[in-house]
């Protein structure tokens, strides 16, 4: 049984910092408009309402919500809703986008566009907080949702935009654990050698903020015991708080898993882009769709703060 706890200190983090204002892209399904309106009612967002507004209000009519206080921007479908939602962060007027009930693939296109996008010069990842009952820590997994098959160049990228959430979420020491099959190099076997080179970079400072080790197959990454048997010495091992998957394929069923088997929570964000992007399942309870505003709160919160640093 999950108590959510480790959800509940993303929440009361975020309780002292002014609402985010979010580009809410196509809300025209009951879950949708439900998830972006109870978030603003926690004080979580500012929701700007993007999409057919007699559609917008039939889902919020259905979900029984009031959405009279938010603003509406009309637009005629999901696509000119997605490029509606850039326009609104490159003009300032949005500090995250929040996907509503249109496809993943149609509002990230609209996002890494090359003229006009939100492209930064790192590679676009997710990341999902999960909430993993009988695990002391926040779980960071990354990626189970973007890229499909990322090269060792795309992995530099998706370990620190992983990284950087981990700090923005204030854990107090970064352990990113690489995931492979095994905790041993083979050649045979291309997830651990790049695990190993991954390893290299961050021992040249090609990547920062954290300790990595890997590779290390999950028991080993995840459990003391798993790691003390194979005679692991580590401080990653056994007590990691962030797992990088060799795939999509591998860490959609990892976090499926512990979803589904294990009664985990999964928050989902999108980093990398010039802000963060939320993104919500159908199948998200409540309290998964309140931290994954939170978790979004938390990285615009480390973005200001960086950029006032590079002012001052």
């Amino acid at each position: 049984m999950n108590n959510h706890a480790k959800y509940q200190r993303l929440l009361d983090a975020c309780r002292d910092l002014p609402p985010l204002p979010v580009a809410v892209v196509h809300p025209c399904d009951e879950a949708a408009i439900d998830g972006a309106i109870g978030a603003a009612r926690l004080g979580l967002i500012k929701p700007i309402l993007i999409g057919p507004p007699e559609r917008i209000r039939e889902a919020a009519r259905k979900a029984g919500v009031d959405i009279s206080e938010y603003p509406i921007v009309e637009v005629p479908h999901s696509h000119a809703a997605a490029d509606k939602a850039v326009e609104l962060v490159l003009s300032g007027q949005a500090e995250a986008i929040m996907k509503g009930s249109l496809h993943t693939d149609e509002l990230m296109a609209a996002v890494v566009r090359r003229e006009n996008g939100l492209r930064t010069s790192r590679r676009v990842s997710h990341c999902f907080v999960m909430d993993v009952p009988g695990y002391e820590d926040p779980l960071i997994i990354s990626d189970a949702a973007v890229n499909i098959m990322p090269t060792l160049e795309d992995k530099v990228d998706i370990v620190q935009n992983a990284i950087d959430l981990a700090h923005a979420l204030k854990f107090d020491e970064v352990r990113v654990a690489i995931l492979s099959a095994m905790e041993t190099v083979n050649p045979k076997v291309p997830s651990t050698v790049e695990a190993a080179a991954l390893c290299k970079m961050a021992d040249r400072k090609q990547i920062t903020g954290a300790v990595l080790d890997g590779p290390l197959a999950l028991d080993n990454a995840i459990s003391l015991a798993a790691a003390e048997i194979k005679k692991i010495d580590s401080p990653v091992a056994g007590r990691a708080n962030v797992l990088i998957v060799p795939d999509l394929e591998a860490g959609n069923m990892l976090a499926k898993s512990l979803s589904f088997l294990a009664g985990a929570d999964a928050a989902g964000i999108v980093l990398g882009a010039r802000v963060p992007i939320i993104l919500t399942s159908r199948a998200d309870s409540e309290l998964t769709r309140q931290a994954s505003c939170a978790v979004a709160v938390l990285v615009a919160r480390a973005r200001r703060e960086a950029l006032a640093k590079v002012v001052s």
